[in-house]
């Protein structure tokens, strides 16, 4: 597969933090990019392979739910070359002596955590290509806006 540039468009707005606070600058976005779906990604990947594109699918979603699993029972699992998956959750915090910290009550939103392996994650070997950015729509009134009415 050869590599094709990444599309980019340039964006002028007004930084807010940092040494560029309150001043007009320019920044990159990456644009124009098409997503591969699970089931067309698990098909090229069995055209590499002895395996049917369903037989790939199967493979991976086995592998996800068991480290999942693994991950839920408070495992951290190493996943490859994609990174390390680990359990993590938000607490609130519970004033010592006032109250009795309960994790039940206390610990909220368990998540898996991705951490990415820096090496994988990093692109090498990419170009870029400026391209113009879309046009924007224009907002149709509403029937209500048009006639004039406010309506509640």
């Amino acid at each position: 597969m050869a590599n094709r540039p990444l599309a980019y468009t340039l964006t002028e707005r007004k930084a807010t933090i940092g040494a560029m606070a309150g001043k007009t600058v320019i920044q990159a976005n990456p644009t124009g990019r098409k997503r591969v779906d699970h089931r067309s990604f698990c098909d090229e990947v069995a055209r590499a392979t002895t395996f049917t594109g369903a037989e790939v699918e199967a493979v991976l979603r086995l592998a996800a739910e068991i480290a999942k699993r693994h991950v839920e029972n408070g495992d951290i699992v190493e996943f490859g070359d994609i990174g390390t998956l680990t359990p993590s959750f938000q607490s609130k915090l519970v004033e010592k002596g006032v109250v009795e910290f309960n994790p039940n009550i206390h610990i909220t939103k368990p998540v898996v955590r991705l951490s990415p392996s820096r090496k994988y994650f990093t692109l090498t070997g990419v170009s870029y290509e400026r391209v113009e950015a879309p046009a924007k729509k224009t907002k149709k009134p509403k029937p209500s806006e048009e006639s004039g009415e406010d309506n509640p």
